[in-house]
């Protein structure tokens, strides 16, 4: 029997998530944890398969974690009408440098690979190209977002930097796309996500050795119950 535990914060759509998720899997134990450094203590617990944070805070949680995995990274797993894909950096602190948004973007594409997906990468900015100049943030973002097209390129052939074009990656099907920061992430991921209700099952967390699966503290019901079935599967796979 497999066991994952999930984290109960003030919203309580994660209990009747649980309710719902239990009904369709009964042989997966729930253990539910209503302190952060308890679910930390659940990452790390080798007798539990795959922990979801639910609705607890993310920035004490992710500072604990970092401290064991200091490589640790996550992007949303978003499922649009046509197509699903990954979105990060999504944490607000996260993304800052072109050196992590490319080890994001690696870990993104190695994830696709694994689930038998090939990786099509998109790379955005803060203006588009011709908007050079227009400020020293929209210039650097422009600068930044050529770079890591770039060094994207040595590996993967199917990268495009569109540079604020994120309407054109997601009609092209790019099934990584690759925030500006994670500031400009968490905005997308919020208006995608949680005010045009396109269905997320969480943030997969890379540079761990586990399955942690990181959510929205503002998420559905629905939303609840598909971070549980990701981590579910990907206890299984495991």
């Amino acid at each position: 029997m497999k066991t994952i535990a999930i984290g109960v914060g003030e919203n309580e759509n994660i209990i009747q998530a649980c309710h719902i998720f239990k009904e369709k899997h009964p042989k997966t134990e729930l253990k539910l944890i209503y302190r952060d450094e308890d679910l930390v203590k659940a990452v790390l617990d080798d007798k539990i398969d795959g922990v979801i944070r639910g609705s607890l805070p993310a920035s004490n949680i992710m500072k604990e974690l970092k401290e064991h995995y200091p490589k640790l990274s996550r992007a949303t797993y978003v499922h649009g009408d046509e197509y699903e894909f990954l979105l990060s950096p999504v944490g607000i602190d996260e993304g800052n440098t072109i050196e992590e948004k490319y080890d994001i973007a690696m870990n993104c594409a190695e994830f696709l690979k694994k689930v038998d997906k090939k990786p099509k990468i998109a790379v955005l900015a803060e203006g588009r190209e011709d908007d050079f100049g227009r400020g020293s943030e929209v210039s650097n973002s422009i600068k930044d977002a050529k770079k890591l097209t770039r060094m994207i390129e040595e590996t993967h052939e199917d990268v495009t930097n569109y540079f604020i074009l994120i309407e054109k990656a997601i009609n092209d099907h790019c099934n990584v796309i690759i925030a500006p920061n994670g500031r400009v992430g968490n905005i997308i991921f919020r208006t995608l996500v949680l005010l045009s209700s396109w269905p997320s099952y969480g943030a997969v967390t890379f540079g761990i050795d586990r399955t942690y699966i990181d959510t929205s503290r503002d998420q559905s019901i629905e939303g609840y119950v598909r971070s549980l079935t990701l981590a579910n599967d990907l206890a299984e796979d495991k």
